[in-house]
């Protein structure tokens, strides 16, 4: 761990050229005293590190120094940094490793490349957190110690225990034996076996986690893009009920949120966007768009939109024209 930090550390200094303490200690996620005896660590070592007094003072490197890393051409350097400008890390907690190996791909390039594939990286841009029409997709959030164990247990092939909040029901505690992760438009799944059984359960709803030492019961060898294509289709063949809605944008999260899934999304010709959804049953479908009002209107099935009439004109007929 301390190996990795200090190869960090240089890539920093050598990309920057100078650093205080202070940055340094919030680019590692380390306390200023620990950067410190990082430093003292590489100059044992023989890394030319030194520091500069005043101001605009802090730690650098001699000129011309360089690590000894592995190099590799533009194209591929510049898919790894384009590639690393989404945000799937967020949702696999994998955010402070992948800043750590950009570093290293930013200086495994050769000098005369590095500064190029660093500007193109900036000129290519891969799921901006707002599309032309405003809207923020969704984020969803797990601590980094549950997901610390998700992600063990999935990689070392360990059975997996989870605090988990079902739709509707009260968390409860699941033993599981994990396949992999999945993350699809921002929100991540846990794909696993429970009793034998296929489980998909979604990383937002995880509580806690906790790495267990037997071994999962599960393939050696796994084609995970297959799995997540076959749970999809058995769980749209299911007996769902699928809506094609008209929403105002400024509402679209608050009908998502009630769907149990996005089949497909566009814009509507008048700044509306057009949704097809899925819900639970026919009840569930009735009272998700009756909250949303006139915000949302259900363009099918049409005994969808019979229910919401009858309903509306149920509250007409209670309530009478004002005189």
């Amino acid at each position: 761990m301390r190996a990795d930090r200090l190869i960090s550390l240089v890539l920093l200094l050598r990309r920057h050229g100078r650093l205080t303490a202070a940055a340094l200690a919030r680019e590692l996620e380390v306390s200023t005293r620990t950067v410190l005896r990082d430093i003292e660590a590489l100059s044992a070592a023989g890394v030319p590190v030194y520091a500069e007094r005043g101001r605009h003072g802090g730690f650098a490197l001699l000129p011309d120094f360089r690590t000894d890393l592995t190099g590799m051409n533009h194209d591929e350097a510049l898919a790894l940094l384009v590639a690393g400008s989404g945000r799937a890390e967020q949702v696999f907690g994998l955010g402070s490793a992948l800043a750590s190996a950009m570093r290293k791909v930013a200086d495994a390039l050769p000098e005369g490349h590095r500064a190029a594939a660093s500007d193109a990286a900036r000129r290519l841009l891969v799921d901006p957190e707002t599309d032309l029409l405003s809207r923020r997709p969704p984020t969803e959030e797990l601590p980094g110690t549950t997901m610390i164990e998700v992600r063990r247990a999935v990689l070392a092939g360990h059975r997996l225990r989870i605090h988990y909040a079902a739709t509707g029901q009260a968390p409860q505690w699941r033993t599981v034996d994990p396949i992999g992760l999945v993350t699809v438009r921002e929100r991540g799944y846990l794909l696993a076996t429970r009793s034998g059984a296929d489980r998909t359960y979604r990383l937002s709803r995880v509580l806690a986690a906790e790495e267990l030492p037997e071994p999962a019961q599960r393939p050696e060898r796994v084609d995970l893009d297959r799995i997540w294509r076959e749970r999809c289709a058995q769980f749209l063949s299911g007996d769902h009920v699928t809506v094609l809605v008209r929403v105002d944008p400024a509402r679209r999260e608050e009908l998502v949120s009630t769907a149990l899934a996005v089949r497909a999304e566009e814009p509507d010709g008048d700044g509306r966007l057009r949704l097809e959804v899925t819900y639970q049953d026919a009840r569930h479908a009735e009272w998700a768009l009756w909250q949303l009002t006139t915000d949302a209107e259900a363009l099918a099935p049409q005994w969808l939109r019979t229910l919401l009439h009858d309903r509306a004109a149920a509250l007409v007929s209670c309530y009478g024209v004002p005189s």
